[in-house]
C-alpha cells in the first residue's frame, strides 16, 4: 500500500553522516571519483570514467548548464560591523536586461540587525587599474529585498560580481571560500550565469568522459535551471509535506524538446535539478494536451492532482514543440515548485546521475521517491566503502 504523502516524516530521511565522510575539497582530477551503480536492487562499484561503459547505447543524457555566480558579498560598515549578502533571486521583471546597472534582489542577510533601514553599504576593489564597486540599500527590509547598483556601468552585474563576490560554497563544508572554488565549484560545461549553488552531479564530467560518451554515440543535451533556494533550502518541519518549495526558473530550447520528441531510448538526468526540470516539463505538457494551454508555472500539487494523466514523453515533447513553432518561441521558460517525494510517479527519467546528499533534505526525499527504501542500502554501502559525500564528493548512477 502506498504511503500517504501526509504521513511522511522528515526523520524518515535521516541517516548518520560522519564528519570525516564529507568531502571538504574536490579531487584533483574530477573524473577519478568513485561511481556507485545501483541497478534493479544490485550495487556495483566503479570509477566515474566507467560511466559510458555502463550506460545503454540508446540513452540520452540531460545536463543542467547553469553557471554558479560568486553571489556572496561582504560589506563593512564604518563602525567595523560586517554585513553579508547572499543574492538569491532577481525580483524585477526585466531580468534579462543586463544593460541596466541597478537591480533588486531577494537576499539572505547575515548580521541583519546591524544594517539599518536607510543605510547604504558599499564595496569596491581595483583590478588591473580599474575600480569595480557595488552599492546596497534596502528596497524592502521586511522582505529581505535589496537594491544593488554597480560601477563601471560598461560592465553587467555578473561581470562586477565576478570581481567582488565569493563563491557560495555550502555551509556544511565549514570553511571559507577559496579562489580555487571559482573553478572547482563549477561544471566544465557551465554556460548560463545565475545559480547560487552548483549542479554538483556534473562536477565529475571532464573532456575525457565526454570523449568516451561520444565514442559510444550517447546523445547529450542541455537545459538551464538556476539552482536556488528551492534545491538546497533545509527542511525544518517535522512533516515532509509542510516544507515549502521555493520556485526555480527553467529554460529549455526548442532544439532540446525536439530531441526528446524523437528519442526512443531511456532518458538519464545528470543531477536532481535536471530531473526536476524534465519532470516539470512533462506535467506542463499534459496541461497543454488536456486544455490547449501551456502554463508557465508548475505548482507543488499539480503533478499529484494530474496523476491520472498518461501521455508518452514523445507526445508531450511533440505537443510543446509544435506550440513553440506556432508561437515562434526559441525557448520554453517556466517556473517550477515541483516537490518530488514518495508517491510521485516518474514519467520521463529512467536513470539519475547524482552525488550523495545531506540527511533530512528534499534531495534525500527525491532519491527515496526514485529508488524507494533501497536508498538506505545504497547509502550504507557508500559509507562502508569510504565514498566521499555531498557537493565535492563521489557519484552514483541510479537505475531503478
Amino acid at each position: 500500500m502506498e504511503i500517504s504523502r501526509q504521513e511522511l516524516l522528515t526523520e524518515q530521511f535521516d541517516y548518520s553522516l560522519p564528519e570525516e565522510a564529507i568531502a571538504k575539497f574536490p579531487l584533483e582530477i574530477r573524473d577519478e571519483s568513485k561511481l556507485l551503480i545501483y541497478n534493479n536492487a544490485g550495487i556495483e562499484h566503479k570509477k566515474f570514467t566507467d560511466l559510458a561503459s555502463v550506460l545503454p547505447e540508446n540513452a540520452i543524457l540531460v545536463f543542467n548548464n547553469t553557471k554558479v555566480v560568486p553571489a556572496r558579498l561582504h560589506f563593512q560598515k564604518t563602525t567595523g560591523a560586517w554585513i553579508e549578502l547572499l543574492v538569491t533571486e532577481k525580483k524585477e521583471s526585466d531580468s534579462f536586461n543586463l544593460a541596466r546597472n541597478e537591480w533588486v534582489w531577494s537576499c539572505m542577510i547575515g548580521n541583519k540587525k546591524k544594517w539599518h533601514e536607510n543605510e547604504t553599504l558599499e564595496i569596491s576593489k581595483t583590478v588591473d587599474g580599474e575600480k569595480f564597486g557595488l552599492k546596497a540599500s534596502y528596497e524592502d527590509k521586511g522582505q529581505d529585498l535589496v537594491r544593488l547598483s554597480w560601477f563601471p556601468e560598461k560592465y553587467n552585474f555578473y561581470e562586477v560580481l565576478a570581481q567582488l563576490g565569493e563563491m557560495p560554497i555550502p555551509p556544511y563544508l565549514n570553511r571559507e571560500s577559496e579562489e580555487s572554488d571559482k573553478t572547482s565549484y563549477q561544471t566544465v560545461y557551465a554556460r548560463v550565469e545565475g545559480a547560487i549553488a552548483a549542479p554538483t552531479a556534473g562536477l565529475h564530467f571532464t573532456s575525457r568522459v565526454f570523449d568516451l560518451l561520444d565514442a559510444k554515440k550517447i546523445k547529450q543535451v542541455e537545459l538551464t535551471l538556476h539552482v536556488g533556494l528551492g534545491t538546497f533550502k533545509p527542511m525544518k518541519s517535522d512533516k515532509v509535506t509542510d516544507h515549502e518549495m521555493h520556485p526555480e526558473k527553467v529554460v529549455i530550447s526548442i532544439g532540446v524538446i525536439q530531441n526528446l520528441a524523437s528519442h526512443q531510448g531511456p532518458i538519464f538526468a545528470v543531477g536532481t535539478t535536471s530531473i526536476r526540470s524534465l519532470e516539470s516539463l512533462y506535467w506542463l505538457g499534459t496541461e497543454l494536451l488536456t486544455s490547449g494551454n501551456l502554463p508557465s508555472n508548475l505548482e507543488t500539487e499539480d503533478p499529484y492532482r494530474w496523476a491520472a494523466r498518461d501521455f508518452s514523453v514523445q507526445q508531450i515533447a511533440t505537443a510543446i514543440s509544435e506550440y513553440m513553432v506556432k508561437n515562434k518561441l526559441e525557448n520554453f521558460e517556466f517556473s517550477t515548485r515541483l516537490y518530488i517525494m514518495p508517491g510521485y510517479q516518474f514519467r520521463v527519467v529512467k536513470g539519475l546521475i547524482t552525488n550523495f546528499h545531506q540527511p533530512k533534505s528534499t534531495l534525500m526525499v527525491l532519491i527515496s521517491a526514485f529508488i524507494g527504501d533501497n536508498w538506505k542500502k545504497v547509502y550504507e554501502e557508500a559509507l562502508k566503502n569510504n565514498y566521499r559525500f555531498l557537493s565535492y564528493g563521489d557519484s552514483s548512477l541510479l537505475m531503478p
